[in-house]
C-alpha cells in the first residue's frame, strides 16, 4: 500500500477545545485497549534496566499530546519505586492546555512547547526518547530531522510507536474508530494515519538518513504497530 504523501488530518490543523479533547480521549482508548502504550512501556522497562536505580531516569516524550502516556511512565515508576522525569513536548498550545489537566497530580510531568523537527532540548539530555503516534504526521524530510533530533537527546536509545502500513491494520482501525462510536474526527484521521504511516524499509532509510548508528524494528501485524528502537 502506498503511503498518502501530502495529505493533512484533521488534527494537523486547528481543531476545538471540546473536539480535540473528545479525539485524544479516543487515542488514548485505542492506545489502551489495543497495546500501544504496552508495547512502548515494555521497551522503556527495558532500557531504564541500565540506568541505576538510585538516579532518577529522564524520559521525553515527543509528540506527547494529552500527556497520557506520560502520566502512565510516572505511575510505573511510583509503583516500582524509582523516581523518573518525563519532559512532554508538544507543539499545539489547546493539547498542552488539556495536558496540563491530565498531568495535574504528577510533579514528575514537564509540559514544554516545541516541534519534533527541532526539540528544545540539548544533547544526550535524556536516557530515553519515545514518540508515539508522532512519526507519521511528519513529511519524509521533517521525520529525518525529526529522528536525527530524538537520536541526539536520547543518552541510550529512541523508542518510535507508530501504525503498521497494511491494509490488515487499515481494516482494523476503520472497523474499531466505528465500533467504538469514535469522534468524527477519529472516523477521520484513524485510517488515514495509517496510510501516512511509514513502513520498514522506509524507516530504515530514514534512520539512516538521521545518522543513526542502530536500528531494531518489530512488526506487530494483529495490533497494526510498528516498534523501532534506534541510536
Amino acid at each position: 500500500m502506498k503511503r498518502a504523501d501530502n495529505t493533512r488530518e484533521v488534527l494537523d490543523g486547528v481543531v476545538g477545545a471540546a473536539d480535540l479533547a473528545a479525539t485524544l480521549g479516543d487515542v488514548d482508548r485505542l492506545n489502551t485497549w489495543f497495546g500501544g502504550y504496552a508495547l512502548t512501556l515494555r521497551e522503556v522497562r527495558r532500557l531504564a534496566a541500565v540506568v541505576p536505580p538510585d538516579r532518577s531516569l529522564r524520559v521525553v516524550d515527543v509528540g506527547g499530546g494529552s500527556a497520557a502516556f506520560a502520566v502512565r511512565l510516572v505511575e510505573w515508576a511510583r509503583r516500582n519505586s524509582r523516581t523518573i522525569r518525563v519532559v512532554v513536548v508538544e507543539r499545539d498550545w489547546t493539547t498542552l492546555a488539556l495536558a496540563r489537566e491530565v498531568a495535574a497530580a504528577y510533579p514528575e510531568v514537564l509540559l514544554v512547547r516545541g516541534d519534533a523537527a527541532a526539540l528544545p532540548c540539548r544533547e544526550r539530555a535524556a536516557d530515553i526518547v519515545t514518540s508515539g503516534l508522532t512519526l507519521h504526521h511528519l513529511e519524509p524530510e521533517q521525520a529525518v530531522e525529526g529522528l536525527r533530533e530524538m537520536t541526539a537527546a536520547a543518552g541510550i536509545a529512541v523508542v518510535v510507536n507508530d501504525l503498521l502500513r497494511r491494509r490488515l491494520s487499515l481494516g482494523l482501525v476503520w472497523l474499531a474508530t466505528r465500533l467504538l462510536r469514535c469522534h468524527p474526527i477519529s472516523r477521520h484521521d484513524g485510517p488515514l494515519s495509517v496510510r501516512r504511516s511509514y513502513s520498514r524499509d522506509e524507516l530504515q532509510a530514514l534512520a539512516q538518513k538521521a545518522g543513526a548508528r542502530r536500528l531494531t524494528i518489530h512488526e506487530y501485524p494483529v495490533l497494526g504497530r510498528l516498534l523501532a528502537v534506534l541510536s
